[in-house]
């Protein structure tokens, strides 16, 4: 078991393998560090894309509700200006009549 841990410990240090999980080392970025920069700020952007993109998806999703909401209440609405639409014309008939009739005075 000795063996195979030093086997590969010697292994990597002829890959030099090192514990830097970034792709860009130390050294690299001193050498270059507007590129080391550019690099930092390329993935910042992409991480707030994704933010963005996620957060726009659950107003979607949000407004979709609200909208299936509001037609609901347009729905009722309608009904009610139907049923009053339809009490005000039957109230007008019946106003001309008796006033073509002689039973209630004009109102001026």
């Amino acid at each position: 078991m000795a063996k195979a841990v030093r086997k590969k410990a010697e292994e990597s240090e002829g890959l030099k393998i090192g514990a830097n999980p970034l792709p860009i080392s130390f050294a690299q970025f001193s050498k270059n560090p507007v590129v080391g920069t550019m690099f930092l700020v390329i993935i910042g952007i992409s991480a707030l894309y994704v933010d963005i993109r996620s957060t726009f998806n659950k107003q979607i999703d949000g407004q979709g509700s609200k909208i299936e909401k509001l037609e609901g209440k347009v729905d009722i609405l309608q009904d009610a200006v139907r049923r009053c639409d339809s009490s005000l014309s039957s109230a007008t008939t019946k106003l001309s009549t008796l006033n073509q009739l002689g039973k209630i005075q004009n109102i001026k």
